[in-house]
């Protein structure tokens, strides 16, 4: 309502500066809250200035006010440019700009095939920025994964517990994980209350031996999705996981028939981003 009274009718309800911070109080409120920010809020939703699709993209680079009734800036948000199969060239650049990469031709090139693949497998980076700038990073000559998975082992089983204990029955997970840093091969293995959170402490726990920022690193939010409704229990599966380490937080994405296996490569992208952001 604000942004319409000031900025669409003329009415002087607020100062520039202070309508220049509306994003930033809409975010601190929702934080106070304890709630998510909706983001197709009009005006200060993350997606309230989003573009994707290649030609609408290039078009806002070029001449932003081509697709934007204003300047986000105006508001305190910015535009966002989301790749996905959709996209040129020229969006892959921009976006990689806004996340602090250089990127040729060539390059772009190489990272939109590489969209084009992994979205026809069920990836979406859309919401996984994260997982995108991993992509482009890898995609460029030199790049070194901090750790590189060898096996991992998951598994499932229900106890029944002594009838001298309470009656019902008992779920234990573990996860069993060998990764490779550097020369070395950590082995690990850890219970959780699931599946995905005996592997996310097996790969922790193997992990921070070498890399001690990562005891810090916590899972905010899952989700899965599936692909195709009409494949049941066979069908493919988008896992979506937010991680924060207190300061920030990030989205990673990854997709399988496997549930365990497309939970595992959202966990990894969202420790090697983590490695990479206090590297940078």
């Amino acid at each position: 309502i604000i942004p319409t009274l000031k900025l669409k009718m003329g009415l002087n309800v607020l100062s520039e500066a202070q309508l220049g911070s509306l994003t930033e109080v809409s975010r601190y409120v929702h934080e106070l809250a304890n709630l998510n920010p909706n983001p197709h809020a009009p005006f200060v939703g993350g997606s309230a200035f989003a573009h994707k699709a290649g030609l609408h993209a290039d078009a806002v680079m070029k001449h932003e006010d081509s697709y934007q009734h204003i300047d986000p800036n105006l508001v305190g948000n910015h535009p966002r440019f989301l790749v996905s199969e959709l996209a040129g060239r020229a969006s892959v650049i921009n976006k990689a700009r806004e996340l602090g990469i250089e990127v040729d031709q060539r390059l772009a090139r190489l990272v939109l095939e590489k969209v084009k693949a992994m979205e026809s497998r069920g990836f979406q980076y859309e919401l996984a920025e994260a997982s995108f700038e991993l992509l482009v990073r890898r995609a460029q000559s030199g790049y070194q994964a901090p750790f590189e998975l060898v096996d991992f082992f998951v598994v499932v089983e229900k106890h029944r517990r002594p009838s001298a204990a309470n009656d019902g029955e008992e779920m234990l997970s573990e996860a069993t994980v060998k990764v490779r840093v550097g020369n070395e091969v950590m082995h690990t293995a850890a219970e959780g209350n699931g599946p995905v959170n005996a592997l996310d402490a097996a790969l922790r726990k193997a992990l921070v031996q070498s890399y001690p920022g990562l005891a810090g690193v916590k899972l905010v939010d899952y989700k899965v999705r599936i692909l195709d409704e009409t494949a049941g229990t066979e069908a493919q599966v988008r896992v979506l996981i937010e991680s924060s380490d207190g300061e920030s937080h990030w989205r990673t994405v990854g997709s399988s028939t496997n549930i365990i296996e497309a939970s595992w490569l959202a966990l990894a992208d969202a420790m090697e981003y983590r490695l990479l952001k206090r590297q940078s």
